[in-house]
């Protein structure tokens, strides 16, 4: 199981994979900064906020119930504690 960060990463991996994008022009898309998107990239936040997920969700061209739109983020796949 996961946690929801991880599942972020994994998802956030997945899209730009699928897009054909690149970090850096994720980060210019979605105004979200260098740091905070390499942290969120390298797993290392604790989570991530929902403004955030706004903007990288706009900078990848979709809503966030399509990002969040994944077995990731189902019950029986996070680990709620």
């Amino acid at each position: 199981m996961r946690n929801i960060s991880e599942a972020v990463t994994i998802r956030l991996k997945e899209l730009l994979d699928e897009r054909g994008l690149s970090v850096y022009k994720l980060e210019r898309r979605s105004a979200v900064s260098h740091d905070t998107l390499k942290s969120i990239m390298k797993g290392k936040t604790k989570g991530v906020n929902l403004k955030t997920l706004i903007a990288l969700s706009d900078g990848l061209g979709i809503t966030v119930s399509e990002f969040l739109n994944s077995e990731l983020f189902s019950y029986d796949n996070l680990n709620m504690d």
